[in-house]
C-alpha cells in the first residue's frame, strides 16, 4: 500500500467519447496538444506531476525570494553537496536548461557525445552545439540491468582516430528511452574507469537517480545491504558531474539543477546561466521552489516510498500483461513500457505505430500516454522516403509520483484491455506538419484510414 496518506484531493474530467474524439481531431492526433480539461487520466509523463509532501507544502511558506544569495538557495546547496558530493551547484528552471546550458559549454562543432541513450532533448542539446551524439546502450547484457552502456562500442571509438572527438561519456539513470531500465555499478564503475584512461568526462544525466538506486538494491545483491541514498552517493561519486531534471526525483513541479567537480567548467555555466536563466543562487526558480526541492531530495530516498514506487509500478505490469499487452520486462519505477511493434505487426514503422496505440487508449477511457517511437526518435529520410525508424516503437505509461492509486490504474488496464482486444483494426499515421526538431511536442497528424 502507499506509505503516506491522502490529504488533498482533486477532481479529474469525465469527458464523453465524443468530447474526447472531437478533442483529438481539434488536437492534429496529437496528444500533446490536447487540453488536461479532457484527460481522465494522464500517464504522459512524470516529469513535473508529482503531488507534493505536507514537508514540502510548508517549505514553500519558509521561501526567501531575494534576488541574490537566498536563504533558500543556501538549504539546496547543502542538500544538493551532501547528496552527491559535488562542490558546484547551480540550480535552473528544469532540465532541458541544464542539458542545454552544460552542453554548449563543452561541446563544440564536429565534437561527440557517446551516452547509453541521449533522450530527445538530450540530442537537441548536443545537436544545437554542432555536436553529434552517439548512442551505444548495452541491452540485456546484464540481468536486471537493461540500461547501461555498450562499454566495448565505447572503448572502440575511443580508440579509434575518432576518439579524440568525443567531449563526455552521458550515463541517463534510468535509461528512458530503453523502457526505463537501470544501469548497474558495475557499468558506472566501467565506464568511469575507460573516461579516466582516456581523459573524457563522465556525466550522469540524474533526473531519476534515487528509482536507478533503489534498483540497484533490489537487483544487485553486493548492495543489497545499502540505503538508497548510500548508493546514489556512489553513483555520483564515479561520475565528473551531474545534471538533473528535479521535477522527477526532485518529486515537485518545477526546477533542476547542474552539479559539478570543475569550479572552471562551473564558472563557464554560470556565464550562461545568467544570460539565459537568472542570478546563479536561483537561476530561474522562486526561493520557495528551491526549499520544496530541496525538501524533495530528502524525501526521494526513502526507501518505503521506493519500495512501494517500484512494487505499484510491477504490479500495473503485470496488469497490462494480463490485459494483453507486449509490456518491456523487466519494468522498472518511474514507467511501464508496451513494445507498439509486437502488438500492431501491421502498422509500418513510418506509419507510428506507438501513436496509433496511445490515439486508441485516448479515445476508448480518456487516458494520454506518450509514443516513445519513429515519430520521436526516428529521423527524416535524406532521400525523401519515408522516416527512418527509430530503434524501438515503445509506448510509456509513465506514472506521476504520489497521484494515482490502483483503482486509478486499474481502470487504464482495462481501457487498455479493450484496445488490445481490437488492434488488429488500428490504422497507422501519417505526418502532416512537423518542426524541424522536437517535431512530437508539435506535430500535426492524420490517421491513414
Amino acid at each position: 500500500m502507499e506509505p503516506f496518506r491522502v490529504k488533498m484531493v482533486e477532481p479529474i474530467p469525465f469527458p464523453s467519447r465524443e468530447e474526447r474524439e472531437r478533442a483529438l481531431e481539434h488536437a492534429g492526433h496529437n496528444l500533446f496538444r490536447v487540453p488536461s480539461s479532457a484527460i481522465t487520466i494522464d500517464l504522459l509523463t512524470d516529469s513535473g506531476t508529482s503531488a507534493m509532501s505536507a514537508a514540502q507544502w510548508s517549505a514553500l511558506l519558509g521561501g526567501d525570494e531575494s534576488y541574490a544569495g537566498a536563504r533558500s538557495f543556501e538549504r539546496f546547496e547543502s542538500v544538493v553537496r551532501e547528496l552527491t558530493g559535488y562542490p558546484e551547484v547551480i540550480p535552473v528552471h528544469q532540465g532541458r536548461a541544464a542539458e542545454r546550458i552544460l552542453l554548449g559549454a563543452l561541446l563544440g562543432d564536429g565534437d561527440l557525445s557517446v551516452s547509453n541513450t541521449h533522450f530527445d532533448t538530450t540530442r537537441a542539446s548536443v545537436e544545437a552545439a554542432g555536436a553529434t551524439a552517439l548512442d551505444f546502450p548495452s541491452g540485456q547484457g546484464e540481468a536486471g540491468f537493461g540500461g547501461g552502456l555498450d562499454l566495448t562500442r565505447a572503448e572502440q571509438l575511443l580508440t579509434s582516430p575518432d576518439g579524440a572527438r568525443v567531449r563526455c561519456v552521458v550515463l541517463t539513470v534510468t535509461n528512458n528511452a530503453a523502457g526505463g531500465q537501470p544501469v548497474s555499478m558495475a557499468n558506472i564503475a566501467g565506464a568511469r574507469n575507460l573516461c579516466s584512461r582516456h581523459g573524457v568526462r563522465l556525466l550522469l544525466d540524474a533526473s531519476r537517480f534515487a528509482e536507478n538506486a533503489y534498483l540497484i538494491t533490489a537487483r544487485d545483491s553486493a548492495h543489497a545491504s545499502e540505503s538508497p541514498r548510500e548508493v546514489a552517493r556512489q553513483m555520483f561519486t564515479l561520475a565528473d558531474g551531474c545534471w538533473a531534471s528535479l521535477k522527477k526525483d526532485g518529486l515537485a513541479n518545477i526546477g533542476g539543477l547542474i552539479a559539478l567537480t570543475d569550479p572552471e567548467l562551473a564558472a563557464r555555466c554560470r556565464e550562461q546561466l545568467i544570460a539565459v536563466e537568472g542570478f546563479p543562487t536561483y537561476g530561474g526558480l522562486a526561493g520557495r521552489d528551491l526549499d520544496a526541492l530541496a525538501q524533495g531530495l530528502v524525501e526521494v530516498t526513502d526507501p518505503a516510498y521506493l519500495r512501494y514506487r517500484t512494487e505499484s509500478a510491477q504490479w500495473f505490469g503485470a496488469r497490462l500483461t494480463k490485459a494483453g499487452l507486449p509490456v518491456v520486462e523487466p519494468v522498472g519505477c518511474h514507467a511501464v513500457y508496451v513494445d507498439a511493434a509486437q502488438l500492431l505487426p501491421h502498422i509500418a514503422a513510418h506509419e507510428l505505430p506507438a501513436t496509433a496505440f496511445a490515439n486508441a487508449l485516448y479515445r476508448e477511457g480518456g487516458v494520454r500516454v506518450s509514443e516513445l517511437g519513429t515519430l520521436v526518435f526516428g529521423r527524416r529520410n535524406p532521400d525523401g522516403g519515408p522516416d527512418l525508424p527509430a530503434p524501438r516503437e515503445l509506448v510509456r505509461f509513465a506514472l506521476p509520483r504520489r497521484v494515482y492509486t490502483r483503482n486509478h490504474l486499474e481502470y487504464v488496464a482495462e481501457a487498455a484491455a479493450r484496445i488490445a482486444a481490437a488492434a488488429a483494426d488500428l490504422p497507422g499515421y501519417r505526418i502532416v506538419e512537423q518542426a524541424d526538431a522536437l517535431r512530437h511536442f508539435t506535430a500535426v497528424l492524420k490517421p491513414l484510414n
